[in-house]
């Protein structure tokens, strides 16, 4: 195995997360939960729950595509060390709101690619922030994720329209360590 780290923008080196940086603002007094964690070894392959997971920073979550630099968007400079996204989405989905697919859709937290599933934590306010998960890592908001038809052509499931601009969110991870489902999520910035 190579151990040489793929080559990545870092998360507040991205044009979004420098911009958001230097302005106030963003969600606090939020407090929320871990609770999926899932890696896929390549891009494509099933993504699969762990236990725990070792988060390192300049790399990613052990064992996952874009730690070893087999994920079909590695190619691209942007920061993917982690990716996340917010249960109370999938949920929405499930409900179909809003109804952008002609019904509702299961995303189960396996499907979805997203390496965390999170419940209570404002994604879309962490851009530029840094928040910590568990006792020992903290995550560094870079960019938000978009839909992607590839996605929606991997899942034989229209979530493209109901995904935009609530799919998720790349990270950078400024400290490592073990992070477990039930970890508490909280905001640092």
């Amino acid at each position: 195995m190579d151990d040489t780290p793929p080559r990545m923008v870092e998360a507040f080196e991205h044009p979004q997360g420098r911009a958001a940086r230097a302005q106030a603002g963003g969600a606090t007094g939020w407090r929320g939960a871990l609770l999926h964690v899932h890696v896929a070894a390549t891009a494509s392959a099933t993504m699969r729950a762990l236990a725990e997971a070792l988060c390192v920073p300049g790399r990613g979550i052990e064992g996952d595509r874009y730690f070893l630099g087999t994920g079909t968007y590695s190619p691209r400079l942007e920061v993917r060390e982690v990716s996340l996204i917010e249960q109370e989405v999938l949920d929405a989905l499930a409900r179909n709101d809003p109804p952008l697919q002609g019904g509702p859709v299961v995303l189960r937290p396996e499907e979805h690619r997203r390496n965390l599933t999170v419940r209570g934590v404002p994604l879309n306010h962490l851009v530029g922030r840094r928040f910590a998960v568990g006792e020992t890592v903290i995550l560094r908001g870079g960019r938000l994720n978009f839909p992607c038809k590839y996605l929606e052509k991997l899942l034989a499931k229209p979530v493209f329209l109901p995904l935009y601009n609530r799919s998720g969110l790349n990270c950078s991870i400024e400290r490592g360590g073990v992070i477990r489902p039930g970890d508490a999520v909280v905001p640092l910035d």
